[in-house]
């Protein structure tokens, strides 16, 4: 598929504002799976903007990590979407990003770096509710495929659109229920904010 058409089906989805707005980063994966009607995106979700200087485009001053997303052409709304977060906090920033196309039954999932191993949580903000899971050394995907109960082996031959699609379907599916937190009680219960450069070899 060109770059035309993948972005003609972008501009027929709840992506379309999100990537006008250049938020939909150093893409895996941006345009059509082999669902019928659907497009997808792995890759990196812009959230905070750095100022320009002059015509320097800088990088973003915030991101949400290892993306996963699915849209259906035609609808505004995101069904599935997860992704990886430095701090707990930064929920509110995801949630004001994708603002207009989260659905009070869409799955959201976020993996944050600073909340108890042990715990699990459901965040209801701006009318959609947010799975909040923690993560240690894994990634966003092998994390997804625990708790859908996912085999990796059974998706190894796959392509990335082809895992994708798996992972979102499993989510749409997902009933899971934990403890309901405001976002309030979970800026009291995170924990501190890791360095991401810490231990990086100079």
């Amino acid at each position: 598929m060109t770059a035309t058409l993948a972005r003609k089906e972008i501009d027929d989805t709840a992506f379309a504002r999100l990537e006008n707005e250049a938020r939909l980063l150093n893409p895996l994966l941006k345009g059509p799976t082999a669902k019928a009607g659907r497009v997808g995106f792995r890759g990196e979700l812009a959230l905070r903007f750095a100022p320009k200087m002059a015509d320097e485009a800088r990088p973003p001053e915030l991101l949400c990590a290892q993306a996963m997303a699915i849209a259906n052409v035609g609808q505004n709304k995101l069904p599935f979407f997860a992704g990886y977060l430095l701090s707990f906090e930064y929920l509110k920033d995801v949630a004001e990003v994708l603002g207009d196309t989260l659905s009070a039954d869409g799955k959201y999932f976020l993996f944050c770096n600073n909340i108890d191993l042990s715990k699990k949580y459901q965040v209801s903000y701006l009318g959609a509710m947010f799975y909040v899971l923690p993560i240690d050394e894994s990634t966003v995907y092998n994390e997804l495929l625990d708790l859908f109960y996912l085999e990796k082996n059974d998706l190894k031959k796959k392509d990335t659109a082809g895992k994708l699609d798996a992972v979102a379907d499993a989510a749409l599916k997902f009933s899971g229920r934990f403890d309901i937190i405001s976002y309030e009680q979970g800026l009291q219960l995170m924990g501190p904010v890791r360095n991401p450069n810490e231990n990086r070899p100079v």
